[in-house]
């Protein structure tokens, strides 16, 4: 049972590490990335579909992103989602494809981007911790049910605590080379 424990909480942990890398992804740095748009939601004839099931993504060049949707007929629902959705893009639609140019960011725009990175950095740290606590009323509750000794239970803590010690110096690292990314004119 301990062993599902830990594995689980490793399991966990890795979740909470990817979902942190999606959402640095999603942070613009002033270069051209499929990251950004690809999980729009589109109002597609009614049902809110992922912008990266109605079209192919290309970066011909570092500030240019070209959309090219599979149904030319959505070409204007998938413009007004990327217009609705605030990323300072606006989007030029030639009837054939959806170009999005990425303009050089500002100094006040890069440092706005930075502090956003830190709240999902932390937020990434509190899930990690998250996961420790549920792992930590997992092994006391085996600990009631199947009698393990405390001394069992502190070398698994001591082992939870490593574990989440090494996954925020993870984040951390992600965070750093984010933040490096954003400030590079």
């Amino acid at each position: 049972m301990v062993d599902l424990v830990m594995d689980d909480t490793r399991e966990r942990m890795a979740k909470a590490i990817e979902h942190v890398r999606i959402e640095f992804a999603n942070v613009r740095t002033g270069r051209a990335s499929p990251a950004l748009v690809e999980n729009l939601l589109v109002d597609y004839y009614g049902a809110e579909t992922p912008l990266k099931q109605l079209a192919n993504f290309s970066v011909p060049e570092p500030r240019l992103l070209v959309v090219s949707p599979f149904d030319k007929g959505a070409m204007a629902m998938i413009e007004k989602a990327i217009s609705n959705a605030d990323l300072g893009l606006n989007p030029s639609n030639d009837g054939v494809v959806i170009r999005l140019s990425f303009p050089a960011l500002t100094e006040e725009r890069r440092k706005s981007f930075v502090k956003i990175v830190r709240t999902k950095a932390e937020e990434g740290k509190v899930a990690l911790r998250g996961v420790r606590r549920h792992a930590r009323q997992e092994l006391e509750n085996l600990e009631k049910d199947q009698g393990l000794s405390k001394d069992d239970i502190e070398r698994l803590e001591k082992v939870l605590d490593k574990m989440t010690q090494d996954e925020v110096a993870v984040v951390d690292a992600l965070l750093s080379h984010k933040e490096q990314e954003l400030l590079e004119v």
